[in-house]
């Protein structure tokens, strides 16, 4: 390549190695290094190249040995020593020397100032992007002349389209969102632009969002190129979502008409008087108060002290100047004279402020009062004549005072004075030990089954109750139904609190006799102990309530102290009850089912459906951590839909798997056997008769039981779902109880089965409980078989069904589809040794 040439080249050139090592180089491509041109052969090319971009240039090396074209070019940055990066545009060109050896030519040209107005231009555009994406503003360009359309992503958004959609930009398309209301001023804005009048126009309109409401618009549009005929051919524009501002707008105008029209109503006249120029503009209702007839006038002090009555002149004067004075609100009161010497009284409230301006002013509105003056002065004279009858009411007001701080049914203090006490507990007037917060159990059912009178005259049992166990110090309360609570004076013990609380709860679980009936009831006390350290009061009482919460859990007819333990736990509580209800928002809960087994062929005949939680946090989670918290909140009716709704879709499944599972059962809580609509929906699931059981807790079955839940078991078996007695054996259902139910089923409770491999009598029990079932024309069902030995002895006692971890533990859907389908589970490998051994109901152990 010619010498000379290279030489003379105002750009650098340089000629490398296929390795890129540098040969040779130009003037221009020193100078651009920083080198010396006798110090660059022999260097690697990359030498000279940004970090960054290095990975490019031996990329484009590698090309340029692999071609026979040029590569092309690549923007990269030159790296002179101790000087700034240098943007170039890098050229390289295969140069063959001789066989099988070639070298590479490269050519550099400057183009930084280029990449610089490129990046300023980049900045400048991202700026005005982000500033309209931040003021929210829709922006739209029309090129009428080249039929081109923009709108942008936020113009989109504020009309609810996804950011790639396709807009119509015709106007007969856009005008079918406009409100009806808002098309004729839209479309005169719109004319007056299109034909060359306005060179920029402003006007809101209301136009549909995509989900169907209406959005307030304000659109602005520049015209910035125009035809030959002076109309625009192309206008830019943005767009404003203002319908918080329209909404604010019509507020404030509703606000406004309801204070001028309160204003009217209430005939108040409104002044503001400029303490700096002595004016004072006075509204037409002021005017009217003062007998005025001069509209628009100004008025001066001296004209306001001119209708003042001269004994009111000087309080009033000195009044308004010492609010001006401490700049602070403040009331008048003074008469003034009109003009026919009629005298008014007038009541007036002002309050000194700085206007925008920084001027002092004095604002403030005037009311006649003239009637209220004068009832006044009459109820003045009453009071002279009531005066005369204080010891009357002197009585009176002590009857009235009574009866609001006392319950008049016990004659208890009642809620009112409670706080009272708790308020001067507060501020140290007096002193308590203790607060005891008592609620009677199963007063609901002495109220439900005896009638009001009956739970009235428990009530005052109670407070009289209590009235002979308190010490004189203490302050006992009624506060409300069957809630009571009992201050207890200082200087009390521990002990001595528990001594007396435990006679509460003794004397209260006494049976008291009520027209012939005798009333058993009891009684949960929740205790906050204060002793001597400082206190709030009413935190006590709520300290108190928490404790009584316990009490109430733990079994009733007990006492238990507030502890920070127990309020932890209080907290948890809610916690777990709150992710209840957001767990059965996010369908949470879902059924996992156990096998039951034909005690003698081991077929499965029927599944139990289970509810568990996956909990997003904690994993699955049984019945035990959520089951008394969701009772608490009553949420376990809704629990047991969700199951049994999942538990029928999935029975459907297995019927077209032909998995041969006959029936499934759910239990149900006693809260969702008394819902109301259980029946109706039931009806809406259109069941199928035979397939489902409902599980229902021996102790929801007293022989006492309830009409309305029996009228719905009645209804359960029309609808063709069976009725089944779980953990039959620990409850309190009778012969007579199960005659009355008439169960499809009862399951034996695990913990009359677990004995029965050591214990004859307890087989026995358990045989007998099979033969009362059957002697009824009632299936047994064996829960909690953990072992062949339990399944061998219950097979042999005649028992129908098994279940337990002896066969299959809870699984879920998609496990017990693929337990259902395999044979491997059963105990042995030929029926007949299932069937082999026997055991006599009365073997001994």
């Amino acid at each position: 390549m010619d010498s000379a040439i290279l030489k003379q080249a105002g750009s650098g050139i340089c000629v490398v190695t296929a390795e890129g090592i540098i040969q040779s180089a130009n003037p221009a491509f020193t100078r651009l290094t920083g080198s010396e041109t006798s110090n660059l052969a022999g260097l690697p090319f990359r030498t000279f190249i940004h970090a960054d971009d290095v990975p490019a240039v031996d990329q484009a090396l590698s090309d340029t040995r692999k071609a026979t074209h040029w590569p092309g070019t690549i923007s990269i940055r030159l790296q002179p020593k101790q000087a700034e990066p240098i943007w170039t545009i890098v050229s390289f060109a295969r140069l063959s020397v001789q066989t099988g050896h070639f070298e590479v030519i490269i050519q550099t040209q400057i183009i930084d100032s280029l990449m610089q107005t490129l990046g300023a231009l980049q900045e400048s555009e991202t700026r005005w992007k982000y500033a309209l994406e931040s003021a929210y503003q829709g922006v739209w360009d029309h090129n009428f002349q080249k039929d081109e359309f923009f709108y942008s992503s936020t113009w989109r958004k504020i009309r609810g389209l996804a950011p790639d959609a396709t807009v119509d930009g015709s106007l007969e398309k856009w005008l079918e969102g406009v409100h009806p209301d808002d098309q004729a001023h839209v479309l005169a804005s719109i004319r007056l632009q299109d034909e060359g009048k306005v060179a920029f126009s402003v006007f809101q309109y209301r136009e549909r969002h995509a989900d169907g409401h209406w959005v307030w618009i304000e659109s602005r549009g520049s015209s910035i190129e125009w035809y030959p005929n002076g109309k625009p051919s192309r206008i830019i524009g943005t767009d404003t979502d203002v319908t918080e501002r329209k909404r604010d707008e019509a507020t404030l105008a509703e606000i406004s008409r309801k204070l001028r029209l309160a204003l009217d109503v209430s005939k108040i006249g409104v002044f503001d008087f400029n303490l700096d120029t002595g004016e004072a503009l006075w509204d037409e209702r002021m005017m009217q108060i003062y007998g005025l007839d001069r509209p628009g006038s100004r008025y001066s002090p001296a004209d306001w002290e001119k209708l003042v009555h001269p004994e009111d002149l000087n309080t009033a004067s000195e009044n308004v100047a010492e609010a001006v004075r401490e700049q602070k609100p403040f009331v008048n009161a003074f008469r003034i004279v009109l003009e026919d010497g009629t005298i008014r009284s007038i009541r007036s409230n002002a309050a000194p402020y700085l206007d925008a301006d920084g001027a002092s002013r004095l604002i403030g509105a005037n009311w006649d009062v003239t009637e209220d003056v004068a009832l006044q002065e009459e109820l003045a004279r009453a009071k002279m004549l009531a005066d005369a009858r204080n010891q009357e009411l002197e009585a009176a007001r002590v009857r009235i005072e009574y009866n609001a701080l006392h319950d008049h049914l016990t004659g208890l203090p009642n809620r009112r004075f409670l706080d009272q006490r708790l308020e001067e507990w507060a501020s140290d007037k007096l002193k308590y030990s203790a607060i005891l917060h008592i609620d009677l159990d199963r007063f609901k059912q002495i109220n439900d089954t005896l009638g009001h009178q009956a739970g009235d005259a428990m009530l005052i049992h109670t407070a009289r109750t209590l009235a002979t166990l308190v010490q004189t110090d203490d302050f006992v309360a009624r506060i409300g139904g069957d809630e009571f609570v009992v201050l207890c004076g200082p200087g009390r013990n521990r002990t001595e609190i528990v001594t007396m609380t435990d006679a509460v709860i003794g004397a209260l679980r006494q049976p008291v006799s009520h027209e012939g009936h005798l009333c058993r009831f009891g009684a949960s006390v929740g205790i906050a102990w204060v002793g001597e350290d400082a206190h709030d009061a009413k935190q006590s009482l709520m300290n108190a309530d928490i404790a009584l919460y316990r009490a109430k859990g733990l079994g009733r007819n007990r006492y238990e102290f507030f502890t920070t333990q127990l309020q932890t736990q209080i907290h948890h509580a809610k916690k777990t009850a709150d992710e209840i209800m957001k767990g059965l928002e996010e369908h949470e809960f879902v059924p996992f089912y156990q096998p039951q087994f034909c005690a003698r062929s081991l077929d499965i005949t029927s599944v139990e459906t289970l509810a568990r939680w996956r909990h997003p946090v904690h994993g699955l989670l049984a019945p035990a951590y959520f089951l008394k918290v969701a009772e608490d909140v009553n949420a376990l009716s809704a629990i047991d839909r969700v199951i049994a709704e999942q538990a029928l879709n999935d029975f459907d499944d297995w019927d077209r798997m032909g998995l041969g599972i006959q029936r499934f059962s759910v239990n149900v809580s006693s809260r969702r056997l008394r819902e109301p609509g259980l029946i109706e929906s039931l009806k809406a699931l259109t069941i199928r008769p035979g397939i489902l059981s409902f599980e229902l807790l021996e102790s929801i079955f007293l022989d006492d039981l309830e009409e309305s839940v029996t009228e719905t078991i009645s209804a359960l078996k029309g609808l063709g779902i069976d009725v089944e007695i779980d953990d039959f054996g620990t409850g309190h259902a009778s012969i007579v109880g199960l005659l009355k139910l008439s169960p499809s089923r009862l399951k034996i409770d695990r913990a009359l089965v677990e004995p029965i491999t050591v214990a004859a009598e307890q087989r026995r029990l358990v045989g007998s409980i099979i033969d009362i079932g059957h002697s009824l024309n009632i299936e047994v069902v064996a829960e909690g078989v953990e072992t062949l030995a339990h399944a061998h002895i219950l097979r042999d006692l005649g028992c129908d069904i098994l279940q337990g971890y002896a066969f299959a533990k809870p699984m879920s859907k998609t496990d017990l589809e693929i337990f259902a389908r395999c044979e491997n589970w059963r105990p042995a490998a030929r029926p007949e040794q299932w069937s082999r051994r026997t055991i006599r109901k009365d073997v001994t152990a």
